[in-house]
């Protein structure tokens, strides 16, 4: 099926704007795209499978209500959002259905980077909560309560709402001249800018400082956070104490910086003009939407004894010793 472009005058560009985008998936390679498909489908239904069984889990065991079982659970919730923006991607390599209306292109924009940025908060909201746990256990529930842990979840999440939406909302009012159709699998903000027929210099800006703000900020906080338990392990001076903060804590920070890793690498490409073939960037960009949701519950959950515990009792309707399960 050719790919249509929509054609529209230079005239009154203020005011122009396609009625659709078109998504060309991953460029070049179209005819294998059924197949790239098949380990992403995969990828899709474990980050479903695994999350909704976490949120399940710490639901029905009142033993996990508390702060660091509910955030696990939020993350997953998040997770499982951030996953399914791959439905999108399926249809394009599935039914070749490659066009988005305007309107929709950019709310699934706005969820990409609105969902990553709450992803990244409640990742630095889980390293102070590994710190408290770390450095003073006996204060734990009453530094953590449920009040300041929903008193600093707003306060990020209204954050992430204006720094992603403002860019958004710039996105909108971009006029487009000649081509709608985005290298991509899905619709993204420097994807759609570049399409534009005049200056998107105040774009970038809003775009570099959503990113400073939020994932620039955050970073700085879990990487001052995790070192601070780091220093709190080696006061102890226990070596099977220091073993397994560093087992736990490697494993997590393997997550984020997967995470931010990929994140930077979608921004070198974009912001510096980094000449990378279409199909890594692309390939990159899936991978950042479907690995996380199908790391964070293998590190973060399953990993975890209790809800190891948790899920047995409910595999095997039966009590399971913790001596069973280490």
């Amino acid at each position: 099926m050719p790919l249509k472009t929509t054609s529209m005058s230079a005239e009154n560009t203020t005011s122009l704007r396609p009625k659709e985008f078109i998504l060309i998936g991953f460029p070049g390679i179209e005819n294998y795209q059924t197949w790239i498909s098949i380990p992403f489908c995969a990828m899709y239904v474990l980050a479903i499978v695994a999350n909704v069984l976490i949120i399940y889990i710490v639901k029905v065991n009142h033993n996990l209500h508390n702060p660091m079982y509910v955030l696990l659970a939020t993350l997953s919730l998040v997770d499982l959002a951030l996953c399914s923006l791959t439905i999108q991607i399926l249809k394009i390599f599935w039914f070749n259905e490659r066009a988005i209306a305007f309107e929709a292109c950019l709310f699934q924009m706005f969820c990409v980077h609105f969902l990553s940025s709450l992803e990244s908060s409640i990742l630095a909201i889980m390293a102070y909560d590994r710190y408290v746990a770390i450095y003073n256990p006996l204060r734990y529930m009453s530094i953590l309560s449920y009040k300041f842990l929903a008193q600093v979840f707003l306060s990020l999440l209204l954050r992430d709402v204006i720094l992603i939406g403002l860019p958004t909302i710039f996105a909108s009012r971009l006029p487009f001249c000649s081509s709608n159709v985005i290298q991509h699998c899905y619709c993204d903000h420097m994807g759609i800018a570049k399409l534009a027929c005049t200056d998107i210099s105040m774009n970038s800006s809003l775009g570099l400082l959503a990113i400073s703000c939020i994932f620039g900020l955050d970073v700085i906080f879990i990487i001052f956070s995790y070192a601070l338990i780091l220093r709190s392990v080696l006061k102890v001076g226990s070596k099977d104490a220091l073993r397994k903060a560093l087992n736990t804590c490697g494993s997590h920070l393997f997550v984020i910086l997967y995470f931010y890793t990929t994140l930077l690498f979608s921004l070198l490409v974009y912001r510096t003009g980094m000449t990378v073939l279409p199909q890594i960037h692309v390939m990159f960009a899936v991978l950042y939407l479907l690995v996380p949701p199908v790391l964070n519950p293998l590190v973060y959950a399953i990993r975890t004894k209790e809800i190891r515990h948790a899920f047995l009792k409910i595999v095997f309707n039966k009590k399971i010793t913790q001596e069973n399960i280490q």
